[in-house]
C-alpha cells in the first residue's frame, strides 16, 4: 500500500498541522478580542471572523484524526469525507445568509467568502473519497486542503486584524 493510502505514514504531518492550527485559533481569537467592537460594526465581519476560525480548526480537526491509533483506512476515509462535506456546507451556509460588504464586489466576495471553503473542504472531502477508494490520490488531497484553509484563513486574519483599522 502507497504512502496515499496509509495513514501510519501521515503522524507527523498530523501532529504539525494540528500544532499550527491550534496556534493559529488562538491568536484569531486574540485578534478577535482586540478588535471585537469594530468587528460588531459591521454586519459582515463577525460572519468572516466565524469563517476564519473555521478555516483555521478544519486543519486541527484533520490532524486529530490522523492521529487516532489504530484506526482503519475507511474509518479515517469517512471521517474525512464527512468532515469535508460538513463543514463545507456550513461555511457556505454562513457566507449565503451574510451580505457583501459595500467594499466587496461580488467576483471578490466568491474568491474571498465562497471559494476557500470549496477549496479547503472540498480537498478534504476528496482525500476522503480517494482514500476509500484506494485511488486518485488519497491522502495527498490533504496538502491542498490544508494549504487553503491556512492560507485563506490568514487573508481574512488580515482583514480583521489590519483592514478593519483603516
Amino acid at each position: 500500500m502507497t504512502a496515499a493510502y496509509a495513514a501510519g505514514g501521515w503522524t507527523d504531518f498530523g501532529a504539525t498541522i494540528a500544532a499550527t492550527a491550534a496556534t493559529l485559533v488562538g491568536l484569531l481569537f486574540v485578534a478577535v478580542s482586540i478588535n471585537l467592537q469594530r468587528i460588531l460594526k459591521f454586519p459582515n465581519l463577525p460572519s468572516r471572523a466565524a469563517q476564519t476560525l473555521i478555516l483555521f480548526a478544519t486543519p486541527l480537526l484533520v490532524g486529530i484524526l490522523l492521529l487516532v491509533p489504530g484506526q482503519s483506512r475507511a474509518a479515517l476515509a469517512v471521517e474525512l469525507l464527512v468532515t469535508g462535506v460538513l463543514v463545507g456546507a456550513c461555511q457556505l451556509v454562513i457566507d449565503a445568509r451574510t451580505p457583501r460588504s459595500e467594499q466587496e464586489t461580488r467576483l471578490t466576495w466568491l474568491v474571498g467568502r465562497v471559494f476557500p471553503p470549496i477549496a479547503s473542504c472540498g480537498s478534504l472531502a476528496i482525500a476522503g473519497g480517494t482514500l476509500l477508494a484506494q485511488g486518485g490520490g488519497g491522502l495527498y488531497w490533504l496538502l491542498p486542503s490544508v494549504l487553503a484553509a491556512i492560507i485563506f484563513g490568514l487573508l481574512n486574519a488580515w482583514v480583521l486584524l489590519v483592514e478593519i483599522l483603516r
